[in-house]
């Protein structure tokens, strides 16, 4: 039992620095992050939305990773801005009424990280994502949910292509 035990710590030791149960991989000398407020470009956004935004990726990679938020020289970096906030209807055809929506959310992002320049983003990336809702839905009652949804699944983009080179 006790050599069971060892045999499956070690490793976990080992690797510590590196890698978490959450499939991260951190660079070990990487510390300190920052998130540049995002600005929003889009124009029927909601005021608030790019602000948020940065407040939530801030979170997420304070509660993901072993990252601390640092303001002055910071190992690496992202800046970005909302840039799409669109309704569209879903496969409308001449004449019929259409039953779905879609709310589409489009952030171009540009991670900087500067221990290592072979990791930072030559460009700013675009994530999009959307989410669906019924013709008999208003936006405002619903909006809070869909942009919700919607960030959570840009925000797993981001960190997962900063953090895990997807």
């Amino acid at each position: 039992m006790f050599f069971r035990a060892v045999i499956f710590f070690f490793p976990v030791l080992l690797f510590s620095g590196c890698y978490s149960f959450k499939g991260i991989s951190i660079d070990p000398e990487v510390k300190t992050f920052f998130v540049q407020n995002f600005e929003s470009i889009a124009t029927n956004a909601p005021p608030t939305l790019a602000l948020d935004f940065t407040e939530k990726l801030k979170d997420k990679i304070r509660s993901e990773s072993r990252l601390i938020l640092n303001g002055e020289n910071p190992d690496v970096e992202f800046t970005g801005r909302v840039t799409s906030f669109v309704v569209v209807p879903v496969a409308p055809k001449p004449g019929e009424i259409v039953a779905l929506n879609q709310l589409k959310i489009t952030v171009s992002v540009k991670y900087i990280n500067n221990l290592n320049e072979k990791k930072t983003w030559t460009t700013e990336r675009s994530k999009s994502h959307f989410a669906e809702f019924s013709n008999t839905e208003d936006l405002l009652t619903v909006q809070d949910e869909l942009i919700r949804q919607i960030t959570v699944q840009i925000l797993d983009d981001i960190f997962n292509e900063a953090f895990n080179d997807w």
